[in-house]
């Protein structure tokens, strides 16, 4: 018998708590959601334009501060949990959670870049690979199978009776066929005017298993694919997640919620840079 799992039914301005129930929002949350996605998205777009070789992943932060601040909202992760940097910016075989800092990129860097803007006290959280000159094809292997799992993905979630286990079903099958690992310490996660709620997506699952998936329900899906084995560790910052084999590690995001007649991603970049080269 599997869990039972409880719904909550929110309206747009509602104070929610992070309490366990899977909340189902209307219209208010999808014009809410669809805001900060977009800027989020937009200020991606943006950042395609400063990747390059020699600049430092701090000024790239720095940017988006401001991209933030004159587009209305506050970067989430400014003071979460102690966090002091308004994006996390994860290079080669760290995971997620780099931290900004005067590190240079360097040719051939790949690096995925994570941002949240709070608007209107909703969080649209995404994030995107991006290359410094020009990879190893390898490199470019990974990202582009990464951002394919993301969208199986969202096609799996899409389905009308999808439960939450067949999102991480397609995206471990489709990452299995390279022989990548699919990382299992860190998963997507329901958000709206929390940043983090429930349900956990996990990326690597058994179709068929965990909650329905219900109109109404807003969830990041953000799968992390390593060349190597799946395992990951995490530094003595406290934040930084590395392959424990040093092997390079690709990430993608989307915020989507789900609605009567599929599902509607909020984080799309409006200009279609989707993936790198852009």
């Amino acid at each position: 018998m599997g869990a039972m799992h409880q719904y909550q039914t929110v309206e747009g301005t509602e104070t929610v708590y992070r309490d366990g129930t899977i909340k189902l929002h209307g219209p208010e949350g999808f014009e809410g959601m669809r805001k900060a996605g977009r800027l989020a998205a937009d200020i991606l777009d943006e950042v395609a334009n400063l990747v390059e070789p020699g600049v430092t992943t701090e000024s790239l932060d720095t940017a988006i501060r401001e991209m933030m601040l004159d587009g209305g909202a506050v970067p989430a992760t400014l003071g979460y949990r102690g966090y002091t940097h308004s994006s996390c910016i994860s290079i080669n075989h760290v995971i997620c959670h780099g931290i900004p800092s005067d590190k240079v990129l360097k040719e051939g860097d790949i690096l995925n870049i994570d941002v949240t803007p709070l608007l209107d006290g909703w969080h649209g959280d995404t994030s995107r690979m991006f290359y410094a000159g020009e990879p190893p094809l390898k490199a470019k292997r990974l990202v582009d199978v990464t951002y394919e799992c993301l969208m199986l993905g969202i096609e799996a979630a899409s389905k009308p009776g999808a439960r939450l286990g067949d999102i991480g079903a397609a995206i471990e099958e489709h990452a299995k066929q390279f022989r990548y690992g699919v990382v299992r310490e860190f998963c997507g996660h329901g958000l709206g005017r929390l940043f983090h709620d429930a349900p956990e997506v996990v990326h690597a699952a058994k179709a068929g298993t965990g909650p329905e998936l219900k109109p109404g329900m807003f969830f990041t899906i953000e799968p992390m694919i390593n060349t190597g084995k799946p395992w990951a560790k995490i530094l003595g910052d406290g934040w930084t997640a590395v392959t424990r084999d040093k092997s390079l590690s690709a990430q993608f995001e989307h915020s989507l919620g789900i609605t009567e007649d599929g599902i509607e991603i909020f984080t799309e970049s409006r200009k279609g840079l989707h993936q790198p080269p852009y």
